[in-house]
């Protein structure tokens, strides 16, 4: 009986574990995937929840020091994580064939991880962090303990920001004519969202933004920036109204439009600004349910897994290249409406809403 089935993101947690061993050090990387030629940080131990785990190095660098909790420490070879990473790589890339999302087994490997202590694919936890890395930062000669979120490029496209019933944004319709409302509400198909606006508008009605539905939310979004509901609520109107997807493109459109009235004389990037703030939080620590401070979860970054199997870092420490990175990977997508209830007409009070959220993909 297999121990582990993941699809190929999930999988690509312990391919990282493995991987980092064999490669000794975090090279950071550009706004477009590259690494920085001589930009590293030495990993001087790797530290999961599960167990206890710890692993370091020999005092020759050729052996992984394991340490587990109630368990003798004892050494395996960097040799052989090497061969056991290529292996995992390569099956990873198989998967379960070309679907992306499905769950599958990988048999070969499953004893070795259990030996090294792995007896679950990704570590669950209310923080972002999904792997804790000793590092020895050569800027500060410190070496701090920072926690990675892992993002993976062999699998489907991840979740930056998560949608939820918290992050539905509601708009009422002036002037609305009831007789339209079943109508609209009785499209359906795969662009169901985009199609009942549509139809709203060219019934000759339109959406007029009310408030966010969350308290906690919306304070979260006013922490980062004061208008960044605003700001929000207008480049969620331009991806339902089909004009683009990608954030960077959302936010130059939001820009010409300027719906806050910034003063732009002087060519102060007020928009592409906020939003990397907005991402930077939602990357590291900020979700809508929980009230936001400001701390992050994710203390050191993201680690994303290439497509070729290498290993990119975006550590806070160059924040300009990782907020770049967010910026211009990350696309608007439309989340389940029956799971969050919206995109629908609704009367209350006499007046007449229509529900809008949103997810970010990277």
């Amino acid at each position: 009986m297999t121990k582990f089935s993941g699809n190929r993101g999930e999988w690509s947690e312990p391919y990282v574990l493995l991987k980092l061993l064999v490669d000794g050090q975090l090279t950071l990387g550009d706004s477009k995937l590259n690494k920085i030629k001589d930009l590293i940080l030495p990993i001087v131990s790797i530290l999961r929840e599960e167990q206890n785990q710890k692993f370091s190095y020999s005092d020759n660098k050729q052996k992984v020091v394991i340490e587990l909790a109630g368990r003798n420490v004892f050494q395996i070879a960097v040799a052989e994580f090497k061969e056991r990473a290529e292996f995992l790589l390569a099956r990873i890339k198989i998967g379960s064939g070309e679907e992306k999302t499905g769950s599958f087994s990988i048999p070969e490997i499953e004893d070795f991880l259990c030996q090294i202590g792995c007896t679950k694919l990704s570590e669950k936890s209310q923080s972002k962090s999904d792997i804790h890395i000793v590092v020895h930062d050569v800027r500060t000669g410190l070496c701090p303990l920072l926690g990675f979120s892992i993002k993976s490029e062999l699998g489907s496209k991840a979740t930056l920001f998560n949608a939820s019933q918290a992050t539905n944004f509601t708009f009422e319709i002036p002037d609305w004519d009831n007789k339209f409302t079943e109508l609209v509400n009785s499209i359906d198909n795969k662009k169901k969202v985009q199609k009942r606006i549509a139809k709203i508008r060219e019934l000759g009605f339109d959406l007029k933004f009310s408030h966010v539905d969350d308290s906690k939310f919306r304070n979260n979004l006013m922490l980062i920036d004061s208008q960044m509901p605003e700001i929000l609520v207008e480049m969620i109107n331009n991806y339902y109204s089909g004009k683009d997807a990608s954030v960077s493109e959302l936010t130059r459109i939001v820009c010409a439009i300027n719906p806050n009235k910034y003063d732009k004389q002087h060519e102060h990037q007020f928009y592409s600004y906020k939003i990397k703030r907005f991402l930077n939080d939602a990357a590291l620590g900020m979700t809508a349910k929980k009230v936001w401070q400001g701390r992050y979860d994710a203390t050191g970054g993201y680690l994303v897994v290439k497509k070729d199997g290498e290993i990119v870092c975006y550590h806070i420490y160059s924040k300009n290249e990782f907020e770049d990175y967010l910026f211009f990977n990350t696309k608007f997508d439309t989340p389940s409406t029956s799971r969050h209830d919206f995109a629908y007409i609704y009367e209350e009070g006499g007046k007449f809403f229509f529900k809008l959220n949103f997810q970010i993909k990277i």
